[in-house]
Order: C-alpha cells, then structure tokens, then sequence
C-alpha cells in the first residue's frame, strides 16, 4: 500500500477503483487505429495509456505527442483526468526518475494551472532533488490556490524552519488538550465524516451516528490525552461502516502506544476463543495455545466486542475485524482497556490469575505466518494430477497508469498454459486481497464469464465525465476457461475483491469456499485525506461510489461461501491451510 497527499487527497492504491477514470485497453495499441473498439466501449481513452506505449521515447517527444492528440482527437481521449497525469507523474517521481517527473509534473500545471495538486506535486519533487528554494515556490503556490492544503502548509513550515523538529507519533500520546478543543474536533469530525463520505448513514441512522459522538464527548476532560481521543474517534469513524474509511489501519497508534504499556504476548481469535500464539517474554507464565478467558477482570467476550466498535469494515462483516484484530491484538488490547501498567489474565484451567511480564519486543502487526503465500502477487501452480491448476491472486494492485501490463500478461500467459494443458479444474486463490483496479478485475472475468456481462451498476464520483470502464456491456474472451472453477475468500478480501466475488456469485462461475468475504457487491471507494484542526488527527475519508451489477446480494454483510470452512487454532499451529484441502478434497470427490 502506498499514500500520497495531493491537495488533501490520500490516494491509496489499495482502494477500490480509486482511479476508476481511467481508461481501459484490454491490450496495448500499437496506432490510433487499433483503439476504436475501446471508445465504443468506454466513451474515451487513456491519454496516459496511451503516452505510455512510447515510453522508449524522451519525455519531450511524449509531451509533444499528448499535445498532438490533444488538437487532432480531442474526444477519443480523456485529457481531463488530472488524477490519471498525476499519478503517472509519480510513477516517475517513485522511480527516482525526476527529469521525467518534472516534465510531467509541469505538463500539469499548464494544463490544469488553477489547480492546487500539480504545484504541490511538483514541491515534492524539487524537495526531493534538493532544491528547496523551487520547492518553497510550487508549496506556496499550491497553499494559495487551497488554503486547506495542510500537507503544503507543513512542508512549508518544514522548509522555512529546518531546525524545528517534526512532532513524532511517540510524542503525541500522553499530549493533552483542553476539553474545548477536544469537543471541537469531534464534532468536526462527525461534520467532515456525513460530508465528504457518500454513504456516511447508509449503515447507521443520523441520530445513532450522532449520539455515538456526543458519548464521547462527555467523556472528555481537560485530563483527556491525545491517546484517548484518537481510541474515540477511530469509534466514530468505523460507525461509518466503510473499509475505505479509517485512520490509515493501526500503525500510527501502534506506533505512539509506549512499548511497556503494549499487551506482551501474541494471540490469535479463533471462533471467538482467544489463544496464545507466542508468549514473547511470558514463556515461564503460559504456554502456547492456552486460552485467555479475561484480561484485567475483564471478559474476552467484552473486549472483543468493545474492540470492534473501533475496527473500520465494510457494512456489519465481522470477518474483517478479526483479521485486523488478530494484527494488531497487542496494541489494541491496551488501548480498549485505558492503557493499563500491568496485566492479569485468566487462563482456562488454571485457578489462579496470572500476571504477566511487562512488554519487551512486540512485532506489530503480526503476521499470518500460518498459509503458505506463493512468493508474489501473482502465481500459478499446476497440479500433479495434470487436471488442477491453482491460481493465486493477491492483488487486483494493477493500475493504466502503472503496471496494469503486468496483471494483463500474467493473465494472458497463464491462461494460454491452462488451455494448452487441458486443465479441468480452476482453483482461484483471492485471500489476502485487498483490492485495486476494476480493470484488473474485469480482465480475469472475461476468462470466466461464459457470456457478455456489465460490470458496474452505479459509478459515482467528482468529475466524471463519459463512461468509465465496467459501465458498458463486456464480452468474453474466445480463448476463456471452459472448466470448473473454485475461489478460495477470507475475511481480508476487500473492495475490489468483493466486485470480483459479487459478479462471481450471482453469474455462477463456481464453487465458493472459506469464510464471508471482507467485502461485497458495493464499494464506497476513493479517499480524502483530513486532519482536525486542534489535535491535528488525520483520518481517510471514502468519496465516491461503485457498485457492481450484483444488486441482489445484501450489502451489509460480505459475499458467502457455498462451503464454509475456517481454520481453527491447531491447523493455525500447525499451518494446516484447511480451506485449500478442503477445496482440493471438494475437486477429487466431484470428478
């Protein structure tokens, strides 16, 4: 996952269509001419796919082609797009290639010169060359354009004062705040949160959403730390019930919790039990997979339940909390608890409570070491049945203005290879997908699908113009696979991953096993990046809306397997992936 600050927009790639704009080419053209299905398809193409088919060209020649195309076909382009150009600004910019980044960079500004982003864009790339002084120029031109631009009006403050130091996340914790100025920003929040986000009330009704955050305001009191108002708000954003929506996973709060105040064992939440995967420094105290029925008189069950009112996840889908939870469990645990200074615990079977060492090292988050992953995002494994083939995506991360060439390829090639083998049986492997582009998405389908299909029903967001792919009728490929398919989900499969498994479930393509799905037919996608003013707390709000054609599915809980299997704590242990030989087991009983 990558973030990037541009005029106040947190763009996360891991998002759901976060630039559904852009334009899709199934593969790249080799001339305008070879595009004309494309604008039947998706009203315009991508300037930016298609500058990128001559990157063997000096970056001036591609500049003067964009400009080219801009007088000559105007409306078989999108040449509105800033984000698209932006983005594939940065690809240069992240690439260390900043003569080209900057070439860019400016090719924006001229383009779109009452924007703020492309100035603020091209600060960042001065800073990063080391020219502060063309770097100041571009931040203050953005901050002018949009005085809401806090991550200009920082670098500015940073640039100007070097010798100031940043404020870490350590030494915000124990910071406190008048309870005036804590109040203020809760209710900022809340005003900020039904604003920006489309769907802010779709799970929760306004008088609910807005009891929650007069709760927690009377909680709060000129004592109240920096800590514990960041445990509030994380309450009232995940009432929101959006994946997209949230204060950037755990890091920052794990990253300012004090080490000796971190929960000091490892667990696991298998099935609602709570176990000992690693007793770090309590090895003389408790054993691996013993249970843990309470922390500090307070029952496993409560926690757990407290705890979840803060983990953002897409409608009423508890899946996805789990898995967070099971991350993050040794930051967590302290702060729902209110930072104790030790910890007693009740071990099933044991009479007396137990306490426990203080922290020493935590690893945060903590890692599923217990599924072997295959090594990348993308692989392929033929079977030595000759039959079963298993292909395993972990990442629909595949974007026009980056890599999407590479999702395509891998496609393609592995596709060619199942059908030159004659494989039978299909296992397709989403776990731990958190999602990406639409166009990823689309692209496995049309080896799927046995029929024309539609891909969005509802696609909503600033600045749409045409149509953007997925919107119109999508045909399959000739070469698709005629065999039997299996998807393996987990709870972490996210935005996209739910489009993908939505389309999957109502057109039948196959047999689903695991658990629910982290998320389903519809998507509130995108992100603006916004901070309080008093604490100056950032958070990630979704902006937009896509939906897949799979209206009949509920939206409030996450796609459902046809076989439901989950792993419990000795496969966990002994790093049994039972929901891959159940499928396996499922393949050799049908045939």
């Amino acid at each position: 996952m990558f973030m990037k600050n541009i005029n106040g927009i947190c763009l996360i790639v891991l998002s759901c269509c976060w630039l559904a704009a852009c334009g899709l080419k199934n593969r790249p053209a080799a001339s305008l001419d070879d595009s004309k299905e494309q604008v039947v398809q998706t009203g315009q193409l991508s300037i930016v796919q298609k500058l990128k088919e001559f990157d063997q060209l000096p970056v001036e020649e591609r500049i003067a082609l964009y400009y080219e195309l801009k007088k000559e076909s105007p409306n078989v382009y999108n040449f509105k797009n800033e984000d698209e150009l932006t983005m594939y600004g940065y690809s240069y910019l992240w690439s260390n290639k900043m003569d080209e980044a900057i070439a860019i960079f400016k090719l924006i500004i001229a383009e779109f010169p009452n924007s703020s982003n492309p100035y603020d864009s091209m600060g960042e790339a001065y800073l990063k060359i080391g020219n502060r002084e063309l770097a100041l120029v571009n931040y203050e031109k953005s901050l002018a354009l949009n005085p809401d631009n806090f991550n200009a009006e920082d670098q500015i403050e940073l640039i100007r004062h070097p010798e100031k130091a940043r404020e870490k996340p350590a030494d915000k914790f124990a910071k406190v705040f008048t309870a005036q100025a804590f109040k203020a920003d809760l209710d900022q929040l809340g005003n900020t949160l039904t604003k920006v986000h489309p769907n802010a009330l779709k799970f929760i009704s306004k008088e609910a959403f807005w009891k929650t955050i007069e709760e927690k305001k009377a909680l709060i009191t000129d004592k109240t730390t920096y800590g514990e108002f960041a445990w509030h708000c994380s309450e009232i954003i995940a009432n929101v019930h959006c994946s997209h929506t949230g204060m950037g996973s755990f890091y920052v709060e794990n990253n300012m919790l004090p080490p000796g105040i971190k929960f000091p064992i490892e667990t696991r939440l298998v099935n609602d039990q709570l176990f000992v995967v690693d007793p770090l420094n309590n090895a003389d105290k408790v054993q691996v997979k013993d249970e843990i029925l309470s922390i500090n008189g307070v029952a496993v069950s409560k926690l757990i339940q407290d705890v979840y009112k803060h983990i953002p996840s897409q409608g009423y889908i508890k899946t996805t909390k789990k898995h967070f939870f099971n991350a993050w469990s040794c930051s967590m645990i302290p702060y729902a608890l209110g930072f104790p200074k030790a910890y007693k615990i009740v071990v099933k079977g044991r009479e007396v409570p137990i306490v426990l060492n203080g922290a020493a090292t935590i690893k945060a988050p903590f890692r599923d070491q217990s599924i072997q992953r295959c090594g990348d995002y993308l692989c392929l494994e033929m079977l030595s049945d000759g039959k079963t083939a298993i292909m395993t995506i972990e990442s629909f991360n595949y974007y026009p203005w980056n890599d999407l060439p590479v999702f395509i390829n891998f496609m393609d090639s592995s596709f060619l290879k199942i059908n030159q083998k004659g494989i039978k049986n299909l296992v397709i492997d989403v776990r731990f997908n958190g999602g990406g582009s639409q166009q990823s998405s689309i692209h496995l389908l049309r080896y799927l699908v046995d029929k024309p299909f539609i891909y969005y029903s509802n696609a909503q967001f600033e600045g749409k113009g045409a149509k953007i792919d997925g919107e119109e009728v999508i045909a399959p490929f000739k070469n698709r696979f005629k065999g039997k398919c299996y998807f393996m989900i987990d709870g972490n499969g996210n935005s996209t991953t739910g489009h993908f498994m939505s389309l999957v479930k109502v057109l039948n393509l196959g047999v689903i096993v695991g658990e629910e799905l982290g998320s389903n037919q519809f998507c509130s996608a995108g992100q603006k990046i916004c901070r309080l003013s008093s604490t100056k707390l950032e958070y990630y709000v979704a902006n937009n809306t896509h939906e897949s054609t799979a209206t009949s599915l509920p939206d409030e809980v996450g796609i459902l397997p046809d076989h439901a299997v989950t792993q419990g704590i000795d496969d966990y242990l002994n790093k049994v992936d039972v929901v891959k030989a159940y499928t396996l087991k499922l393949i050799q009983t049908r045939h």
